[in-house]
Order: C-alpha cells, then structure tokens, then sequence
C-alpha cells in the first residue's frame, strides 16, 4: 500500500498537467521508491488514482529500464556504453559477478544486491560509471571502489564520489553557455550577477513574429542532433487559436557519446530558464514541460531548485519576466528510454504512455502535447537564445562558420588524456578538437576512428581528423554533427567490438514499434557475435549490409537509420577487419578492450 504523504504527492503532481496521466511516470517512480519494485496491486493503486486499467499501467511501467531493474535492496548498475567500455566497463562488471556470485540482471539469494548492465548514463568523460539505485552518479569507478561497495547495501546506498568539474571554455574563447573559471552559477544571485535575465527584458519587447525572424537570421541551428535552423522551426506553429500552446525541451540526452546537456542543467540552469521564456514569447506558448532522462538525479534536483526560484522572485507565474503574462515552467522525470529522445516519442512520454514515437503527419507543431500546437527544441538549443538577444544575430553568425553559427558544447571521451566537455566556435578542427583540448590519445596512440557526434553519426578513420567540427563539412567527410559528441578510439580499438557494442545498444532501445527496427537491430546485434566469436562467414558480412538497407529511412522514427548509419560505415571504413575476423577465425586484436 502507498502512504498517504506518496498518494497527496500524487495527486498534486497531477495537478501540474492539463491531463492528471501526465503524472504517471513520476507516480511510478515514486511508487519504486518507496516499495521497492512494481507489482499488480500497486498498479491497482495506482490505477485508481489515474482511472485507468491496472493492466494499461502495467504495460507502460513495462516500457521504462529504470522502472524494470532486478528487484533487490541494492541495484549496482554498470554503464556499458563504448565511452564506457572504452574505459574497462567490462572488468568493473566482472569484479561484482565475482564479489557477489551473481551475473546481471540477476538478484543475490538474500535480495541484497542485483547487478544491471546499463546503457549510456550521460557521464562519458568520468568512464567507467556507476548508479547504485537512483543515486547520483559513481564516476570514474575502479575495481577496487566497487569492490568496496559490496560489503553492505548500506555501505553502497552510502557511497559518493563528488563529481570533478568537467566541463570549460578553453584559453582565446569568449563562452556564453558556461560559467567561467569552474564556477557552477546554481543560484538566481550567481546567474543575475552576470546580467542573467536582462536578455528575456529585451526580447519581451519585440514582436513574437519579428523575435522568430531574429533568430532565424542568426542562423542558430538546433543542437539536439537535426540540426534544423530553429527560427524557422518556431514559424511552423499555426497562429493561436485561443487555446493552449506549449513548449516541450528536450533533456532526455541519451545518444552515447553525449553528455553536454547535463553541464548546463548542473552549472547554470538558469541560463535555460531564460532560454526557455525568449522561445515561449516567440512561439506565444503558455507553458514549457522540461523531460530529463530519469538517470539524471543532481541535474533534475539542480534544475527543480532554479524553477522554484524562478518562481519565489516572480520571474515565473503570474506575470512572467517579459512575457507580461501568466506562463508556468514544469519539469517531469523519464524513466530510462533512449527512445525518448526522439521527439514525438518524448511526448508520448510526457503525457504518461509508453515512449514509442508517433506517425507524422501530424506533426508536434500542429498536434503537439495532449493535441495542442507544440515546439520541440533541447537544452542546449535553448540556451544560446539569451547571448543572441543580448549582441545580436550578426554577432552570432561571427561566432563560428557559415551555415554553423555559434558555439558548440564538445564533448570528447574515449581513448583520449583529458575527456570533458568543451565550449569552443563551431568549425573548429577535429584535430584540435583531439589534441589541443583533450590532450591527445592515452600514452601517445595512433588515432584508429572517430565518431563525431555520438554513436547515432557515422563513423571516420584517423586520417580523417583535419575535417571541420561544422555540419557541411562533416556531411561532405561523410558524417554529420550529430550532437557533437565525440568518442576517440586508439589503434588498439577492435573495430568489430565497436560495432558490436553500438548495435547491442539499438536493439536494447528500440521501442520495437516497426518491424525493421525491431528485428533488424537483433540480426545485426546477433551477426556481429557471429563475427565476435569468429564463427561467421563472407555471406554475414553482406547480410549485415543488407539488413542496413531494409532499416534506413524505412521506420517512423530514426533509431533505425542511426542503427544502420553505424553499423554501416563501420563495415565499410574497416571492411579488412571484419573479414580478418572471418579468416582467422577469431578476434585480432588482443589488446583491444574487452566486451
């Protein structure tokens, strides 16, 4: 049964949604926390609360990884992710199978402890990366630590590892998304002292029409992985009609590789918030709903605090900052889905249902939340607006190269000295990106690949690190931006492995909606073991060709493009080791990290 402090917690969080099913995600995590699992008679409670079918909660409780983990007292999870393995991920795994005498996915007799493989948690620069339960993060995990985590569930429900700052503006950059000199501006005080909300003052004072023309005009380009130019974005929203309009911002990051978004929510989340007002005055929404990945725990708890602070200074509610307005700021949780990063599948998400994206047309413009003409755009996306009010389109396009204007939150991980996050002009160079900022390969290695823009980008051979960090030339090097998260892999790397570990991610995310997807990540996932184990043959390699064929640009969404983007160029910018694999029957490269 749920206390009764859970059910009135419940009930207001349904109070904040147009529809009280908004709630259920967070309803589903607030059940988790304080029973322990999900059985039927919490989904009957819950039901209740939510006037649905005990069996309809159920299925979307389902859905979500983190609402799915082994049931025990204390659930190790181990990002498995390529940043992550790239780092030993594998043998932080195997210490807990060994400490504890249980494999993933499995609980101790006693129902202590359970390890659950995870992917991607979004902290790649501090690999390899621990969550016990929904703590904040353990980074940069030894074996011995996570040893020392098994002595107890306490001991480990205990442990914490202040997280090092990450993130920077290097040395001859004027930065604008993040704080300088490792500050972390959590406050209104801190974000005000440097001008913070002056920007939405301006911007209130322009006409919502002529605010999407500036933007346009600066050229800003969403930085969520599209791309699209965001002015002309926000003109696709149909003129008002008396009834709600929303914007929906993406914090659900999960693409491995990218882990920027969460610099800004940690270190300066009121620069979102201001963000988030100039795109409401411009599209003339009413509200903003914020989803951040569920793993997220100091992100979303850094981000709540802003928004109440908003609210106790009045910047929000009754009469918003610049909006001379009522206009309300809602964050909700997700609950583990890479699935949700796709926009439509984020909505889906957001009003309470399983994240599987939706067909378009309609598109979110027209038929966005609970039916109502929605905008979609990240964090990241957002945050640029308050600089580009502040000095101006030209100012902006100046910042970094044609077609790519202003900065960019690299972020580098990897086989590389000093991973992090880096604030520098778009257009920058790969190789400086590599060796000037993130210090070069661990031990002076030879650059064997790099992806670009996280594991969804295809992938480039070391010799091709003298490419622009800007959209045209890394299209034209046959990658694309993505979200500019870079993963560096040495000549050691096993580029099979690669593959492998990327194809197995796809599959485990796909919602499993469209039978491309659905069974096309599990034949490549399934091939590339073949191939692993050194039990496979030529034909394999051209089914896994083929298999790519019938999934790029064949589903609702593109999960399946990136699964076949990848696994692709792979294949094709490494061809002689995959079939050395066939030939020798056996992995060649013994120093290659282990999976």
């Amino acid at each position: 049964m749920l206390s009764q402090a859970t059910v009135e917690r419940i009930e207001r969080e349904q109070a904040r949604f147009p529809k009280p099913r908004g709630a259920l995600i967070e309803a589903l995590h607030l059940a988790r926390a304080e029973i322990g699992t999900l059985s039927m008679e919490t989904f009957t409670e819950l039901a209740k609360l939510f006037t649905m079918r005990p069996a309809d909660v159920a299925e979307v409780a389902s859905f979500y990884s983190l609402l799915t983990l082994p049931s025990a007292r204390t659930v190790l999870q181990v990002c498995t992710g390529l940043p992550c393995c790239l780092r030993g991920a594998r043998q932080i795994v195997r210490e807990l199978e060994e400490r504890l005498g249980i494999h993933p996915a499995a609980a101790a007799a006693d129902g202590r402890f359970s390890i659950a493989e995870v992917e991607c948690l979004g902290s790649c620069a501090t690999a390899p990366v621990a969550q016990v339960n929904l703590n904040p993060y353990l980074e940069n995990v030894t074996r011995e630590f996570i040893a020392s985590l098994t002595t107890s569930p306490e001991t480990a429900c205990a442990a914490r590892r202040p997280a090092a700052i990450i993130s920077s503006i290097p040395p001859g950059t004027h930065g604008y998304l993040l704080p300088p000199n490792d500050a972390r501006w959590k406050s209104l005080d801190d974000y005000k002292r440097d001008g913070g909300y002056a920007s939405v003052t301006a911007a209130g004072q322009v006409e919502p029409k002529d605010l999407r023309k500036l933007v346009e005009e600066s050229g800003l380009r969403g930085r969520g992985g599209a791309g699209f130019v965001t002015g002309r974005k926000w003109a696709f929203m149909p003129p008002k009609d008396g009834g709600p309009r929303y914007l929906a911002v993406n914090a659900d990051e999960s693409d491995p590789g990218t882990f920027k978004d969460r610099q800004i929510l940690e270190r300066n989340p009121h620069l979102l918030l201001e963000g988030i007002l100039i795109a409401s005055h411009a599209i003339e929404a009413n509200a903003a709903y914020i989803y951040v990945r569920g793993e997220y725990v100091d992100s979303y708890a850094r981000l709540c605090e802003a928004i109440t602070e908003a609210y106790r200074a009045g910047i929000v509610g009754e009469r918003t900052l610049g909006l001379n307005r009522p206009f309300d700021i809602h964050a909700q949780r997700g609950a583990g889905a890479y699935i949700c990063g796709e926009e439509t599948g984020m909505l889906e998400s957001m009003e309470g249902r399983k994240g599987q994206p939706r067909k378009r047309p309609p598109f979110p413009a027209l038929q966005g939340l609970w039916g109502r003409p929605t905008t979609v755009d990240n964090v990241e996306t957002l945050s640029h607006l308050p600089a580009i009010i502040a000095r101006g389109p030209t100012w902006f396009q100046q910042q970094g190269v044609p077609n790519s204007a202003g900065h960019e939150l690299f972020g580098v991980s990897g086989c590389v000295r000093r991973s992090g996050v880096f604030e520098l002009p778009l257009g920058v160079s790969l190789r400086e990106l590599i060796y000037e900022h993130a210090g070069g390969p661990i031990g002076g290695r030879k650059i064997k690949a790099i992806i670009p823009g996280g594991v969804s980008m295809p992938v480039l051979r070391g010799d091709q690190i003298d490419v622009s960090m800007a959209h045209d030339a890394l299209v034209k090097a046959g990658s694309m931006l993505g979200t500019g998260g870079v993963i560096v892999m040495d000549d050691r790397t096993c580029m099979v492995r690669v593959a492998l570990v990327i194809a197995r991610f796809f599959e485990h995310e796909s919602c499993g909606q469209c039978t491309q997807c659905r069974e096309g990540t599990g034949w490549i996932t399934k091939l590339l073991r073949r191939l692993e184990a050194g039990e496979a043959t030529m034909q394999d390699l051209q089914t896994i060709s083929d298999n790519c064929f019938f999934m790029d640009g064949k589903c609702i969404c593109a999960l399946a493009d990136g699964a076949a983007w990848s696994a692709r160029a792979l294949l094709n910018q490494f061809r002689n080791e995959f079939e050395r694999h066939v030939t020798e029957h056996k992995c060649p490269f013994q120093e290659s990290f282990s999976i």
